[in-house]
């Protein structure tokens, strides 16, 4: 029996924001959340190519996290496009100064995954999405904080997108705009994890760069 991994279309890699109750044992399902959205809409619309869409996120995870998975649920995966959004679990464990926040590495493990995925999977095309917060649940406790140290993580995110040549999705200013329209917890009930209307927000967004990009699915 063959062991050779036919190439994907599109990878989504992430923590819980991009896991979204996606069944583990069923590698066609994407879960409840944005890549559900944006595989369903781009599958219908490009029936005929019968896309190979996967969504390897894992609700907890860091930067570091993914690229100790990284192997077997990417590199091995052969994606030609791969979008990441990470960021928000890297900020949890800093703010509630957790041991495992102790030092912050964002920065270096992301350029570092980046780096690894660039020299197995030098034709893969990246696809960076900005990681948010808004100003409900845990976050409204110390809102200063939490927007501080998450902006410094999309400031990074932007960086490594123009570093690494890859799309970048903005994020913050799509939901802050969205909060002018109705309060943040109906985007996002804790600040993190989007409704189904923050979902719907992401795909758009995701939707918007990708596809108006060089990465475009057609």
């Amino acid at each position: 029996m063959s062991t050779e991994q036919t190439p994907l279309d599109l990878l989504f890699q992430g923590d819980s924001i991009t896991d979204a109750n996606r069944v583990r044992e069923d590698l066609v399902n994407l879960g409840r959340g944005y890549p559900n959205l944006i595989g369903s809409k781009l599958s219908y619309e490009l029936a005929e190519q019968k896309l190979q869409i996967q969504n390897r996120g894992i609700s907890g995870n860091r930067v570091s996290d993914l690229y100790a998975r990284w192997n077997e649920d990417a590199i091995y995966l052969q994606p030609k496009r791969l979008s990441i959004l990470i960021g928000v679990n890297d900020a949890w464990r800093i703010m509630d100064k957790l041991p495992t926040g102790a030092a912050d590495r964002f920065e270096s493990s992301y350029r570092h995954l980046l780096a690894i995925t660039k020299e197995y999977l030098p034709q893969a095309g990246l696809i960076l999405c900005e990681p948010f917060v808004l100003n409900v649940g845990v976050p409204a406790n110390n809102w200063d904080g939490w927007k501080a140290q998450v902006g410094k993580y999309q400031e990074v995110t932007r960086g490594l997108a123009k570093e690494y040549g890859a799309v970048f999705v903005p994020l913050q200013q799509r939901f802050d705009e969205a909060c002018t329209r109705a309060e943040a917890a109906f985007w996002a009930r804790d600040g993190v994890h989007p409704t189904a209307a923050g979902h719907q927000l992401i795909a758009n967004a995701w939707l918007d760069a990708v596809q108006n990009s060089p990465l475009a699915i057609k």
